[in-house]
């Protein structure tokens, strides 16, 4: 494989920031990191980067051992959240500046930028200084800095963060083709589960410095292998409870009956941790299946197309995202309606088991 980690380990004083990290990356592909802050995603890029290096462990690329090497030495790009551009120099020159230390013709680099400008955007802007660009300009500039350097691995940590929601959406689109055909390593982190969506490709689900999972986008959705990828890839939160199957019957809440369905229906008796994305929690029964949920309302949120309601079941916080608007008053006992066919149950050890 192209890209490496071997048992690393990063340790910073008494907190360790990432744990053991085993895997594999392959040419081309383009992989989202995705955890909450401070989950270790700047840490593991930077330690691919060569800008910190590991506690222990070993860091290959391309069947060499690249542990030790500084990030000068590596032919890779990174872009921040915070932009970063050098500020006596004009937009053409902040992009054109990695092709310079190489000694490219000019020629080339004028062709370059010119590709990389059009595509974000910034062709007219290309005299400015980044003093009098605004701040979606500036992070344009640095991300096209590190698309215009054919690098073999590029890191975007969390680079669209900062800009407005129009243009955001935009780059979303258009990044993944930016990269395509490259045959360079690309990783993208976010806090944003529905970002990785977007994007597809690959994803890296992080807890706490522990990588819980790593593969297709969609697959580790649908299928987390534990109760935490599961968590970690759910915004609004996934909901939880315990669920004791006997027969033809789950009992959740502390006493709630719902009918099994679905996978579940081929599941030993015994106990289990039922997880269920909010938008599989609905104000309108679609099934004779459904489990019916009761609750306080907590929070409720109306964004035009969808509603999103918070409850309180006997203590459990779950949550229901829906399509339309439906208005609830705080305080107010709702009812819902769990369409058990798409929950996922895991076992004692909080791994999945259907």
């Amino acid at each position: 494989m192209p890209l490496e980690l071997k048992n690393v380990f990063k340790r910073v004083g008494a907190d360790v920031h990432i744990h053991n990290a085993n895997i594999a990356f392959a040419d081309g592909s383009f992989n989202v990191l995705l955890g909450a802050t401070r989950s270790g995603k700047t840490t593991l890029m930077q330690l691919m980067a060569g800008i910190q290096q590991p506690t222990r462990g070993e860091i290959w690329h391309k069947g060499r051992n690249v542990t030790r090497d500084a990030v000068q030495k590596r032919n890779v790009s990174m872009v921040y959240q915070q932009f970063i551009n050098y500020p006596m120099m004009n937009v053409y020159e902040n992009i054109a500046s990695p092709l310079r230390v190489t000694g490219m013709a000019e020629s080339e680099i004028k062709s370059r930028v010119g590709m990389a400008a059009e595509v974000l955007r910034l062709s007219p802007m290309l005299d400015r200084k980044p003093s009098e660009l605004s701040g979606g300009q500036q992070q344009r500039t640095a991300i096209a800095r590190a698309i215009v350097k054919d690098s073999d691995i590029i890191f975007l940590d969390e680079p669209l963060a900062n800009l407005d929601y129009k243009l955001r959406e935009e780059l979303r689109d258009e990044l993944p083709r930016l990269f395509a055909g490259r045959n360079a390593i690309v990783f993208y982190a976010t806090t944003e589960p529905h970002e990785a969506l977007l994007f597809g490709g690959n994803t890296l689900t992080l807890h706490e410095g522990h990588i819980t999972q790593y593969g297709k986008t969609a697959e580790i959705y649908r299928k987390p292998n534990s109760i935490i990828s599961a968590q970690v890839f759910s915004d609004p939160p996934i909901n939880v409870t315990k669920a004791r199957k006997s027969g033809k019957t789950l009992t959740v809440f502390n006493g709630v009956k719902w009918p099994v369905s679905g996978p579940s229906a081929d599941l030993a008796d015994g106990d289990y941790e039922l997880a269920l994305h909010p938008h599989h929690v609905s104000p309108d029964k679609h099934s004779e299946l459904a489990g019916v949920v009761k609750g306080r309302v907590l929070v409720t949120e109306i964004s035009g197309s969808e509603s999103v309601v918070h409850l309180d079941i006997g203590g459990h916080t779950w949550v229901s995202q829906s399509h339309g608007v439906h208005p609830y008053k705080i305080g107010d006992t709702a009812t819902f309606h769990a369409d058990v066919e798409r929950a996922l149950f895991f076992g004692s050890d909080g791994r999945l088991v259907a």
